[in-house]
C-alpha cells in the first residue's frame, strides 16, 4: 500500500469518452508526484441499492467501492446531469455510501464540466447527498470547468490550457485540504 496521499476519482458517467471522464483522466495527468490518483471504474457493476443488502457480507462490488473510498484520503467527483439531477447510476453509487462510514469527514470536491447554465441540478443534488453521507465538502475546490469536445485530445485528456490550469488548481486545493496538519509538538 502506498504511503502517498491518494485522491479517488469518481465519474458519474457510464458513457465511453464522456467529458466527465476526460476531466478525471486529465486530473491523473496533472496530479503532483506527491499525490496518487485512483480512477474508480466499478460504477456499472454496482447492484441496485437495496437496504436489505447493505449488511455483511456486502455485495462484492459494493465492498470494493467502500474499500476504495476508505483507502483514499480525498475524493474528486465529476458527473453529468440527467433530467435535472444526478444520473441514476451515480445516485445509486452514492446511496451505497450512506450506510457506511468510509466517506464521513473525507474531503470531497466536484467539478461541473457542463456548459454555463447547465449541470446545476446535479451539483445541488450531489451537495445534498454528500451532506447525508457526512462528507467534508471542500468548497473552494468545487468549481465549473466547461469542457467542450474540441478541448479533448485523441488520448481522452483535456488539451485546453485554461481548463488544465483550473483543474490543477482544484487538485492543489484538494491536496492541500487533506494534507495532514503538523502536531503541536512537531511545529
Amino acid at each position: 500500500m502506498s504511503m502517498l496521499p491518494s485522491i479517488l476519482l469518481l465519474s458519474g458517467s457510464l458513457r465511453a469518452g464522456s467529458s466527465n471522464e476526460a476531466v478525471l483522466r486529465t486530473a491523473q495527468v496533472l496530479a503532483s508526484p506527491q499525490v496518487r490518483t485512483v480512477m474508480y471504474d466499478g460504477l456499472a457493476a454496482l447492484p441496485h441499492f437495496n437496504p436489505d443488502d447493505d449488511a455483511d457480507p456486502l455485495p462484492v462490488p459494493v465492498a470494493a467501492l467502500r474499500a476504495a473510498i476508505a483507502e483514499a484520503t480525498a475524493i474528486l467527483i465529476c458527473t453529468p446531469e440527467y433530467a435535472g439531477t444526478l444520473p441514476g447510476s451515480f445516485k445509486n453509487l452514492l446511496d451505497w455510501t450512506v450506510g457506511g462510514t468510509e466517506i464521513c469527514d473525507k474531503p470531497v470536491a466536484f467539478v461541473n464540466a457542463a456548459a454555463p447554465g447547465r449541470g446545476e441540478g446535479a451539483a445541488a443534488t450531489l451537495r445534498t447527498v454528500l451532506g447525508y453521507t457526512g462528507a467534508d465538502i471542500v468548497e473552494p475546490a468545487c468549481t465549473r470547468i466547461p469542457v467542450e469536445r474540441r478541448m479533448i485530445g485523441a488520448d481522452g485528456v483535456i488539451t485546453d490550457p485554461t481548463a488544465r490550469e483550473q483543474l490543477g488548481d482544484v487538485l492543489g486545493l484538494l491536496a492541500e485540504f487533506h494534507a495532514p496538519a503538523a502536531k503541536p509538538d512537531e511545529a
